[in-house]
């Protein structure tokens, strides 16, 4: 049952994420500053390896330097100078994101600087000719030509991360892509991928309970293809399910499902406790570390070996505690 109590052995070495240099405390912003995140530098650190990257720094901009923005089309922007606007550094920020996407090829995620013209994600301001900024805003070229090298890699905004929700889910996606390094490595053959679904079952119940049956759905087409051939989409599609966060109701009725494999071992005392803690946790009364506490109790006392296989128990360190907060 080692993976009800605690995480699995097979994730023994720390993740890599990549992560813009400022998050982590290093004085790389155009002010000479930080913006060091405690949650990264304080709280992850003992869980991931971060490789830190500015690449404003890199492409040979200096520190302190003048501050850049994003200019012209929402979908295509420039990065230029803020007061020199003939300084033009769109194809070395481009050009850097792609050159690093193949430098970090072992990490797992990466974490970028928020509402930065090279590094955002999201909503970063980009401005019309006229100096007003469009409303719904771009991603900033570093970020961009990164994250089109590496479609699946788990990527988010520092101050996304706050989000107790989000946070949760984008530590959950790194773990899962980690677990996917590991079976690459080892040779992918139909049994492997089948354990593999197998053990994401209730994590993409939990995510996305329509693309849990897809992805079944497509692992029953190998006995016609090569699963090497299969795999790549499977992950695309696992990568893309895992993104969606999981509710209360998709969590609920998961401990539904896990419930059920105690229903011949539980005395009805026992059960009726369950579905009030189960219940309390759907009304937002308590976290879903409180149903989930109880039930893994149960299965240590009653152990079945499929749920012990279940990522969903355990889809990253306890320590981290990541579920006392949704």
């Amino acid at each position: 049952m080692s993976a009800v109590l605690g995480h699995s052995s097979e994730q023994a070495s720390k993740p890599k994420l990549g992560v813009s240099a400022c998050l982590m405390g290093v004085e790389v912003r155009f002010n000479g500053g930080h913006k060091e995140s405690h949650l990264l530098t304080r709280a992850l650190t003992e869980y991931f390896d971060f490789v830190p990257a500015c690449p404003e720094v890199a492409i040979g901009m200096g520190i302190p330097r003048e501050a850049i923005r994003l200019v012209g089309d929402t979908d295509h922007p420039r990065a230029v100078g803020t007061v020199h606007h003939a300084m033009d550094v769109t194809e070395q920020l481009a050009d850097y994101g792609e050159h690093m996407a193949k430098e970090m090829s072992d990490i797992c995620g990466y974490i970028f600087m928020q509402k930065s013209p090279s590094c955002g994600l999201e909503r970063v301001k980009v401005y019309r000719d006229n100096g007003v900024p469009f409303e719904t805003g771009g991603r900033g070229i570093y970020a961009q030509a990164f994250c089109a090298r590496h479609p699946d890699l788990p990527v988010e905004e520092d101050g996304r991360l706050n989000d107790p929700v989000l946070r949760e889910n984008f530590i959950t996606r790194v773990f899962a892509y980690a677990a996917w390094q590991t079976l690459l490595k080892s040779g992918i053959t139909r049994r492997s991928l089948t354990e593999f679904h197998a053990r994401y079952k209730y994590q993409l119940m939990a995510n996305d309970p329509v693309q849990y049956k897809t992805l079944g759905n497509l692992l029953g087409t190998m006995g016609r293809n090569d699963p090497a051939e299969i795999a790549p989409r499977y992950f695309s599609q696992l990568m893309s399910a895992l993104k969606q966060p999981a509710t209360r109701r998709t969590h609920t009725n998961v401990l539904q499902h896990l419930c059920g494999y105690l229903r011949q071992t539980l005395s009805a005392s026992d059960k009726k406790e369950i579905q009030g803690v189960i219940n309390q946790y759907h009304q937002g009364i308590v976290p879903l570390v409180v149903p989930l506490t109880l039930l893994k109790h149960h299965f240590r006392r009653h152990p079945d070996p499929y749920i012990a296989l279940q990522v969903y128990l355990q889809p990253h360190p306890e320590n981290l505690s990541l579920r006392n907060a949704i």
